[in-house]
């Protein structure tokens, strides 16, 4: 499937996520409305690739659509969850019901096959007559509304079930699309013209460095030491964006600064558990000070937002760009690990009312004039 098919498969089949709106309390957001948002970010995208003649084009454009992606899977995922919270919901009330349902069904079901003139008559005569009329114009709305309420239930349960029906080809689609535009991506990224350069690395002291270096401070405090041919100057500062950047990958927050990781290690920066082949991009234009594997670590990319700020993010799977280079704001460093999981285990997932697919980690540290600081205050944690 080309990646154009795929933006109007993705989110925008059959009514997919019309019917969860009813359970939009359970979430903090309602992912119809995130769908829209992501199915309208993706035709943008689009528009904009279409239009996208340099190489440096192409990587923006791509990084949007494959954001776009990432956050229209995350609203069906959502959507799918909040589907099968109110299924269950609605299967416990009317399995609870089930005793006063049958007795409406067979009042009803007396009264449509009961002739009329039966109805109006009372063996009391006249009186008893205008008696039981007066209560079954009191019984009656009442009954009426509880078989409406009835319906309506059993309605949304077709409903849901249908949109559980239909999600597998639409997932698979969505799928597809974000797969396509992860490899265009790594491919625009190869091609894209060269960006500017603040300096070139020294591979020999980079070299040494690593193998002198047992602390990510020392390393840290080593990086002006690589660096040949520097040029004079900083870029603009971010201070005026404290505690406004956005987080580098689509996550959440699994250990705050300080905590015990699993491995029950304490660090100073944050550990954000992300999906698998998230994509992980600069928050603010910063020149690239390393990238690379270092310590126990993973992969690591170090970034200089400005002079004596450096946002250190670790776990990587594949990295993007070169040490030295500027990066503009929203530019894509690299790709988280692992594989995007099937269909059948993302509908799995959804059945289970769970949201246990973020398995992969990437650690975020903050240090100012080479000592950490807690990222989250400048970061925005939702």
């Amino acid at each position: 499937m080309t990646l154009r098919a795929a933006v109007f498969a993705l989110l925008l089949g059959p009514g997919l996520l019309s019917p969860v709106a009813a359970a939009a309390e359970v979430a903090d957001r309602d992912p119809t409305v995130a769908a829209r948002a992501a199915a309208e970010r993706l035709g943008q995208a689009m528009a904009a690739l279409d239009q996208a003649d340099k190489a440096r084009d192409r990587v923006k454009a791509l990084t949007e659509t494959v954001r776009a992606f990432e956050d229209g899977l995350q609203a069906m995922r959502e959507g799918l969850r909040q589907a099968t919270i109110r299924e269950q919901a609605l299967a416990r009330d009317l399995a609870v019901r089930e005793a006063e349902i049958a007795k409406l069904l067979g009042v009803l079901q007396t009264m449509g096959t009961a002739p009329a003139p039966a109805l109006l008559l009372h063996p009391a005569g006249p009186t008893g007559t205008a008696r039981s009329g007066m209560i079954m114009s009191h019984v009656t709305p009442a009954l009426n509304a509880t078989a409406e309420s009835l319906r309506g239930k059993l309605e949304e349960m077709r409903m849901l079930r249908s949109l559980q029906a239909n999600a597998a080809a639409t997932l698979q689609d969505g799928l597809t699309g974000v797969q396509e535009a992860r490899a265009a991506l790594s491919q625009a990224v190869a091609d894209r013209e060269p960006l500017p350069r603040r300096f070139t690395e020294d591979p020999v002291r980079t070299a040494l460095l690593i193998t002198s270096t047992e602390t990510l401070e020392g390393f840290a405090s080593g990086l002006a030491n690589i660096a040949v041919d520097e040029a004079a100057g900083s870029l603009p500062g971010i201070s005026h964006r404290k505690g406004k950047l956005p987080l580098p990958v689509q996550g959440r927050v699994l250990h705050r600064a300080g905590e015990a990781d699993a491995a029950g290690i304490h660090r100073p920066g944050i550990v954000v558990a992300t999906r698998p082949r998230g994509l992980v991009s600069t928050p603010a234009a910063a020149t690239i000070r390393y990238h690379g594997p270092l310590l126990d670590y993973g992969n690591v990319m170090i970034l200089e937002p400005q002079s004596g700020l450096l946002l250190v993010v670790a776990g990587l799977d594949v990295v993007y760009g070169d040490t030295g280079q500027v990066l503009p704001s929203g530019a894509p460093i690299g790709l988280m690990g692992g594989a995007d999981p099937g269909v059948g285990a993302i509908l799995q997932q959804a059945g289970e009312g769970a949201g246990t697919d973020r398995t992969e980690t990437l650690y975020i540290e903050v240090r100012e004039d080479n000592k950490p600081v807690d990222p989250e205050t400048w970061f925005r944690i939702r």
